[in-house]
């Protein structure tokens, strides 16, 4: 599976990038786009989400660095439920969020980004990794990650290895899929 190279928000893009949100197994992804001109960027999300969002999926841009784009796609429902977690809260909490409103979470966020001279480390409670982990990256940077892979691991190394197993299967499936069928709509599984 080769990179994509593109310069708008394309479905071989999302495959590539976000396929475990798609596939309704991951809460969000995190991918940079490649961005010459702002208003069809927005317009081009504009558009997919209305494709997306009847299936339980948004895409949201989160920052703008000149010629690339910081975009979130997430499911909405994942998001509040993860998000509920008490660990998920008490780290929010120590950082001024919102808790208990995920939209206004993801302001928040957007403006740490753009704001905060040090990156917010907690965008990983946004991707649906596990609490303890965000936790501990957070504490502990790289340093003492009993595992590394879609994410740094200070909890359950078991459970984390079995994830991102299955997010790298998945995005090589989706993409095989895409490549015989080119249906993205069809990739997009429907969840509540």
């Amino acid at each position: 599976m080769e990179a994509v190279d593109t310069e708008n928000i394309s479905e071989e893009l999302l495959i590539f990038h976000c396929s475990p949100t798609m596939a309704g197994l991951k809460t969000g992804n995190l991918f940079n786009c490649p961005v010459k001109n702002n208003r069809m960027f927005l317009e081009n999300i504009r558009e997919m989400n209305r494709r997306l969002i009847p299936r339980g999926v948004r895409i949201v841009p989160l920052k703008n660095m000149g010629q690339r784009v910081l975009v979130y796609m997430y499911r909405p429902d994942r998001l509040r439920e993860d998000l509920s977690d008490s660990g998920a809260r008490k780290i929010l909490t120590e950082r001024d969020y919102p808790v208990g409103e995920p939209e206004k979470c993801i302001v928040w966020l957007v403006r740490r980004l753009k704001d905060g001279e040090a990156f917010p480390h907690e965008i990983g409670l946004f991707l649906g990794y596990p609490p303890e982990d965000v936790d501990g990256f957070i504490r502990n940077g790289a340093a003492g990650a009993k595992c590394i892979g879609t994410w740094k691991v200070y909890g359950n190394v078991e459970t984390a290895q079995r994830k991102f197993a299955q997010y790298k299967k998945c995005t090589r499936l989706y993409w095989e899929a895409f490549q015989k069928h080119r249906s993205f709509d069809r990739l997009v599984v429907g969840c509540s």
